[in-house]
């Protein structure tokens, strides 16, 4: 059912749309001097109003994320692959989502060190994440996308490997502006790894979730009544 598609495609949308949004409320209203500096996203997102917005948007797209990813779990486990990559993959993916939360509700201005916890997790953990769902890209099949969908999600996870790394290097140095500038092509490339699993998802015809009834216990119970 193509219709699963949109999930990704959704997600993505909205964390980007939202996210420059905030940004151009904080440059309306003075938030932010991108003439003095470009700011990061979270000091876009560090004064109201547009700090409510930003907090909405990541919590919306904290959830999109794990609803993507416990179906991509899920996924490669129904093509017969269960393994231990594939369950750390998910809980990098869960703490992705954690993190973006955590983002956008604790402000730079308010908690600073648990914003940076969350950032940790949504950016770098996020990155680890798309590195391990390139490697699954090759464990299972079929492989959706054929041959290009691989050597794509690799690129996009060097690039934004090498982003981060360069946040933390030209941050270091005072750099702000290119520091940020950098922190909005890792969050954007992450953005574009989420929307490629409309290529996985459009071959999805259902999801169910179950729960299933422990049978010894109820049976236990019958023969007690019994005697």
């Amino acid at each position: 059912m193509w219709a699963w598609s949109l999930l990704p495609i959704l997600l993505a949308v909205t964390a980007a749309g939202g996210s420059w949004a905030v940004f151009e409320m904080a440059v309306v209203n003075g938030s932010v001097n991108i003439t003095v500096q470009f700011p990061y996203i979270s000091v876009c997102g560090a004064e109201p109003p547009q700090s409510c917005i930003f907090a909405q948007v990541m919590n919306v797209g904290s959830f999109l994320v794990t609803w993507v990813c416990v179906i991509r779990y899920q996924q490669v486990i129904d093509y017969g692959h269960q393994s231990a990559l594939n369950i750390v993959s998910l809980v990098a993916g869960c703490l992705c989502a954690v993190g973006g939360s955590m983002v956008g509700n604790f402000q730079t201005v308010n908690q600073i060190h648990v914003h940076l916890v969350g950032a940790f997790l949504a950016f770098f953990i996020g990155n680890v994440y798309f590195w391990l769902q390139a490697a699954l890209t090759y464990k299972i099949q079929p492989r959706h996308g054929g041959k290009w969908i691989g050597p794509v999600r690799i690129i996009c996870s060097l690039v934004c490997t090498v982003c981060l790394c360069l946040v933390v290097l030209l941050h270091s140095l005072n750099k702000r502006t290119a520091a940020a500038i950098c922190e909005w092509v890792a969050a954007m490339v992450l953005l574009l790894l989420f929307g490629l699993f409309a290529v996985d998802f459009r071959h999805i015809h259902g999801h169910y979730f179950h729960v299933i009834q422990e049978k010894s216990r109820i049976q236990n119970s019958t023969t007690t009544l019994e005697l």
